[in-house]
């Protein structure tokens, strides 16, 4: 046991000791610093269970959620039986980290803001500014979304009357209570669409004041639009276009305003009833197909055709090509040329292989995808895929689209990874087989008349063949490779095996 003299001795000079200060476990956090002196601010020697009291002393604002229960400490069960030590630690230097307070795992639901809808995917320092503590951010609607505003302010900060934490567009505030109640297409109109501005008060209710710049009819028909059309679209209206005009509106027709065709306003004057007439301009063919567009598109949209490519061209459109727009391959008029057949005949541009493997494209590839919808049977070629190489991508052996250019020799593709460094020559499959490197069958002794016994069954190829290729055969004598080793400086020739084995060179047999 240390004297208490001595360990006054320890205290730094100019300060008095104290035997707690002294040996306790380590430094307070810098925010504690300032208690650091006297023990007794957060330890009770007598009732140590006094511990969280003594804490709470400090944070009363923490003491007032537990007991209102309220925010995340009002909400853990843990306050109310157990320590606040039980999360926050202490004496671990003045950069220790009281809080343990890891983002990624915190509960939100436990605190007075639960994280709904939209609000789960926003980040922490969204709404928690630096530099604030994270209870002092606010849980109004106004306070945050300020600035997404689109009313400016003018319905108040409750957001959450109308809106959901979802999305904004939820909204689900009763038009139907106002002097305007939406039906119709009124239903699907953003608020801002008649709201100009985010103006609320006073807004317009008769159908000219918002829908003027709509009027088809220049303002001859008059203001109330109601006499014709209904909520439910411009095009459901009280006039019978059928009997009046001849010219039934159907499919899309039957969707479109009246200026989109009566461009002057006067319903009486004579307009176009042929495709052509109207949608000149629509047409993407620019006049490639002829004017006849029914032919191809009818009246409920330009993509909803009916046209049979193979019966009528001889060229069924699968894979990736129905998926083209017209135009990708009919790039002239068809009266005057009608485009080729081949592969090629489209595709010469993006051969990859400039033709040198033919113009058949489709004798490897299909129609869906140049890169994946292949069907090439190696085995036909002049190097079959066996073992490993059917695994390999063809970009490792074929360097160039040409393909034929690719080595057929091991040396070829692997010589930057010949172990042997060239000592064992370029003929890898004498000892290797498409299965794997490691896989490998070598009968020393009856490939060279050099069986490897004793120590030399141990050593590696490299050990002996250090020579570049094309000199892979050594000489099979001792001193050949042992001339270093001849302690009798080759007094007794180059037939070291008269005296010893390959085993070891001590314990010479002498006969």
């Amino acid at each position: 046991m240390i004297a208490v003299g001595s360990i006054a001795g320890l205290a730094p000079r100019g300060q008095a000791a104290n035997v707690e200060t002294l040996l306790m476990p380590g430094k307070l956090a810098a925010a504690h610093a300032k208690y650091e002196a006297d023990c007794s601010n957060c330890h009770d020697k007598t009732d140590r269970s006094r511990q969280t009291a003594l804490c709470l002393d400090c944070h009363d604002k923490v003491m007032d959620d537990i007991k209102a229960k309220r925010g995340f400490h009002g909400r853990l069960a843990a306050i109310e039986t157990g320590a606040c030590a039980a999360c926050h630690s202490e004496h671990h230097g003045r950069d220790g980290d009281v809080l343990n307070f890891n983002p990624a795992t915190f509960n939100h639901q436990q605190t007075d803001f639960k994280l709904e809808g939209a609000h789960q995917s926003v980040a922490c320092t969204a709404c928690h500014k630096k530099g604030k503590l994270y209870r002092e951010a606010s849980s109004s609607c106004g306070n945050c979304h300020k600035d997404d505003d689109l009313h400016d302010g003018q319905l108040g900060a409750k957001c959450g009357d109308c809106h959901n934490n979802s999305t904004w567009a939820a909204a689900k505030y009763d038009h139907g209570k106002t002097k305007f109640a939406l039906v119709g297409k009124h239903k699907d109109v953003a608020c801002n669409a008649c709201h100009l501005g985010g103006k609320y008060k006073n807004a317009p209710l008769s159908c000219i004041s918002c829908h003027l710049p709509d009027d088809a009819h220049r303002g001859d028909r008059g203001e109330n639009c109601a006499e014709c059309h209904t909520p439910s679209g411009w095009t459901v209206s009280k006039f019978d276009h059928a009997k009046e005009t001849g010219f039934a509106l159907l499919g899309r027709h039957n969707v479109i305003a009246c200026n989109d065709c009566h461009k002057t306003g006067r319903m009486e004057d004579e307009i176009p009833n042929t495709c052509i007439g109207c949608h000149a301009a629509d047409d993407s063919h620019a006049g490639r197909f002829g004017e006849k567009c029914n032919d191809c598109h009818n009246n409920d949209g330009w993509a909803n055709m009916d046209y049979d490519h193979l019966a009528r061209n001889k060229f069924a459109l699968e894979g990736a090509h129905a998926k083209l727009d017209c135009h990708a391959c009919h790039t002239t008029a068809v009266a005057k040329a009608k485009p080729g057949k081949e592969c090629i005949d489209c595709h010469r541009a993006t051969d990859p292989h400039g033709e040198k493997l033919g113009i058949a494209c489709d004798s490897c590839h299909g129609t869906n995808d140049w890169h994946s919808d292949i069907a090439f049977d190696h085995d036909l070629t002049e190097f079959p895929l066996l073992g490993m190489h059917v695994a390999v991508s063809c970009a490792q052996c074929h360097r160039t689209l040409e393909f034929k250019d690719a080595p057929q020799e091991c040396n070829g593709c692997h010589a930057d990874r010949d172990v042997h460094k060239g000592g064992l020559g370029e003929e890898c499959a004498n000892c290797h087989n498409t299965n794997g490197w490691e896989i490998w069958d070598f009968d020393h002794a009856k490939e060279t008349g050099f069986a490897l016994t004793g120590a030399h069954g141990k050593l590696k190829c490299a050990d002996c063949h250090r020579r570049p290729a094309g000199e892979v055969k050594l000489a099979q004598d001792c001193a050949s490779c042992h001339r270093d080793d001849d302690i009798h400086l080759g007094q007794y020739g180059r037939q070291c095996q008269r005296c010893h084995t390959t085993i070891t060179f001590k314990g010479a047999r002498i006969q």
